[in-house]
């Protein structure tokens, strides 16, 4: 079955965690007595069932009632697989919520009928604009709460509906639910008499899967290179996890930035019978017929298909969460697939907080803002369009040693080959040196 990655997120308490484990449990996806295991547990312990209790594992995620981590679930539909995350709310997990968010496809945006729009609600919004999801829909709770009201829910919908149009976000879809009491989730309520949109359920079933990393061009980040010399093993493996498309032994491969080439010779792995092609998310190693030197973080394509751009500067829509604020001309350090590199913010375009929103001429990017800015790394750079390849599209900033933010490659100034290194560098010299006079050590 196809499978979809959904992320759940929102304001603290507007209802996420209850959300989920309701459709869990009316979709029967629950493992066997998980149900009546949480309600016994409660009886016992003299409280009333919730059925966020199904998901909110974490001692202090049950005492304090936030999610704390992206707790990740699985169900199936008639349709399809899903993997759904629940995204912690409160703005002290923002990293977390960031974390969960950049793996999905699709979202839902939970927000309380009665609470109305929250700060969070915005920033939250605002969030997933910045990380390229753009199949939204947002589920307003709680309508119990509002006694079902038409009027209350369209007033919600117009004020949301306008603050994500300064985003550039459209979202025609606004669900009124109660996901305590399973409204609309699975089937329409005799409750919303006046609603004739799509279910929770529908609307999920309705997300297209945006796409198919097992048809797409070989990408590998090199991770490492092995090699190995007992009892005259004399290979030398090239290894990662494989992020895109397939490989097979013979196929012609160009590792980038380098621009390095040679053909396959054998494709490796642990615990496995022998293999002659490897495919998306297997991690592998493989043998070349011709030795070449390249450097951990370089991206392995194959010769026929398209390549990864390399550049030294791109564009890219950030999420800051550092302590000090990301300031111009101030080394970072930078991780995008397997490569880390220096990189320094060379320009800002545009600085959105869940407020203000658009704020020009800022001279830097303070924590719990977004923004869209120009990076220049030191070293050139294999990378894809976020909208095109979400593993080599995305990175992560380092400053000193926590990760500040995070973002997505939106424009890349692509740089031609002459730009980046020529085929036979110092460090190929320097490896044939070394193999000429150490032969047992660098064959």
């Amino acid at each position: 079955m196809e499978r979809m990655n959904i992320v759940i997120t929102g304001h603290v308490d507007h209802g996420k965690s209850t959300l989920i484990g309701r459709l869990l449990a009316d979709t029967h996806s629950l493992p066997q007595g998980k149900l009546e295991s949480v309600k016994a547990m409660c009886a016992k312990n003299a409280r009333p069932f919730e059925y966020a209790f199904l998901l909110d594992a974490l001692a202090d995620e049950q005492k304090q009632g936030i999610t704390i981590d992206s707790a990740r679930v699985f169900f199936n539909s008639k349709q399809r697989e899903y993997i759904i995350i629940d995204a912690p709310g409160h703005i002290e997990f923002l990293k977390n919520m960031i974390s969960g968010a950049s793996r999905a496809e699709a979202a839902l945006l939970l927000i309380d009928a009665k609470e109305g729009v929250a700060e969070n609600s915005k920033r939250h919004g605002m969030l997933l604009s910045m990380l390229g999801i753009k199949q939204v829909a947002i589920v307003v709770n709680k309508m119990d709460l509002v006694d079902f009201s038409e009027a209350s829910f369209e007033t919600l919908k117009a004020e949301y509906t306008e603050y994500l149009a300064t985003l550039g976000v459209k979202s025609d879809v606004f669900i009124p639910i109660a996901a305590r009491d399973g409204v609309n989730l699975i089937a329409h309520s005799e409750l919303t008499p006046w609603y004739k949109g799509p279910t929770v359920l529908e609307i999920l079933d309705n997300f297209k899967v945006t796409q198919n990393p097992e048809i797409a061009d070989f990408r590998m980040p090199l991770q490492d290179v092995y090699k190995f010399t007992a009892d005259g093993d004399d290979r030398r493996i090239y290894a990662g996890t494989i992020t895109n498309g397939e490989i097979s032994i013979g196929d012609d491969v160009v590792f980038y930035p380098s621009l390095k080439h040679s053909t396959v010779a054998s494709i490796e792995s642990f615990n496995t019978s022998v293999k002659s092609n490897a495919k998306v998310a297997e991690a592998i190693g493989f043998t070349l017929q011709t030795q070449i030197y390249v450097k951990n973080g370089e991206v392995v394509a194959k010769a026929s298909q398209k390549p990864p751009h390399v550049a030294h500067r791109f564009e890219a829509n950030i999420f800051w969460l550092g302590a000090k604020a990301l300031q111009k001309n101030k080394a970072y350090k930078i991780k995008i697939g397997s490569a880390k590199s220096t990189v320094y913010l060379e320009s800002i375009k545009r600085v959105i907080d869940g407020d203000t929103l658009d704020k020009a001429n800022e001279p830097e990017v303070a924590r719990h803002e977004a923004a869209s800015v120009v990076f220049r790394s030191h070293d050139a750079l294999a990378m894809e369009y976020f909208s095109e390849n979400q593993k080599l599209g995305r990175f992560v900033i380092v400053d000193g040693y926590d990760i500040a933010g995070g973002g997505i490659v939106t424009d890349i100034f692509e740089e031609s080959g002459q730009d980046i290194l020529p085929e036979e560098s110092f460090e190929d010299e320097l490896f044939m040196l070394l193999r000429k006079h150490f032969p047992h050590r660098f064959n």
